[in-house]
């Protein structure tokens, strides 16, 4: 996989109404974004999402770096990849022999794109559990938990933002009406791209691997493929017979 250059920041124009959503993404991290309501990252530039039940991706955040961003959206997790990754997904599945099977494991590359988390906000409350800061992650919180690894948040954003954070509470950390949120949050001045899991990684990645690398893609692949699976047989086993 190729390493993409990120793109040039916005130019600002002090007469332009600014959106403190967009002006973060573009101009703190450097990702390409599309204004709307909701702000849409784009994928396929600098990483790729890999979508499964939320669910089955905690049990996966063990294979990720302590930088690699992560998101909730309602009983979704996305976790963000190497750019490419969507494309091999399907042969890699097909390689761990999970191909025959209808994993509920999707990836988002190339020509997609998936809605922006509301970037953290000035005064945020640190035990509200709304984000955690990717790189003093050790561990996820449990949904709904007392977000106990929350650390410190990077500022520069409007205060304008306080109208889209949730409150604290079990049920608003999964978002208002499902929206997106960040589990473990990307930081300014932080290369996203060397935090990635990705192929390349086989069999030396930072986490579970032998080398320093970056996590590898394979070992988070077949641990969320297992996952969904059991997800999917719980489901099964949870739904009432049908008498004819």
């Amino acid at each position: 996989m190729v390493a993409t250059v990120p793109l040039p920041r916005r130019p600002f124009d002090p007469g332009d109404p600014v959106d403190p959503v967009l002006h973060w993404y573009e101009n703190e991290l450097g990702w390409a974004a599309v204004p709307g309501s909701p702000v849409r990252l784009l994928t396929g530039v600098r990483f790729d999402v890999l979508e499964v039940p939320a669910e089955a991706g905690f049990a996966a955040l063990r294979h990720l770096g302590p930088a690699s961003p992560v998101s909730l959206h309602g009983e979704r997790m996305r976790l963000l990849v190497a750019a490419g990754s969507a494309e091999e997904l399907p042969g890699l599945l097909d390689w761990l022999e999970w191909g025959a099977l209808a994993l509920d494991l999707t990836a988002i590359g190339e020509g997609g794109s998936v809605e922006a988390p509301p970037p953290p906000v000035p005064g945020v409350p640190e035990d509200s559990g709304f984000v955690v800061p990717a790189s003093r992650a050790t561990r996820a919180p449990l949904p709904g938990g007392s977000g106990d690894e929350a650390g410190s948040r990077p500022g520069g954003l409007s205060r304008a933002l306080l109208a889209n954070r949730p409150t604290a509470g079990p049920e608003a950390r999964r978002g208002p009406g499902g929206a997106a949120r960040w589990l473990r949050l990307p930081e300014p001045g932080r290369e996203v791209e060397t935090a990635l899991p990705t192929l390349s990684a086989l069999g030396g990645g930072a986490v579970g691997g032998g080398g320093g690398g970056a996590p590898d893609l394979v070992r988070l692949v077949q641990t969320m493929a297992t996952e969904c699976h059991r997800v999917r047989l719980r489901r099964a086993c949870a739904q009432p017979l049908a008498f004819s």
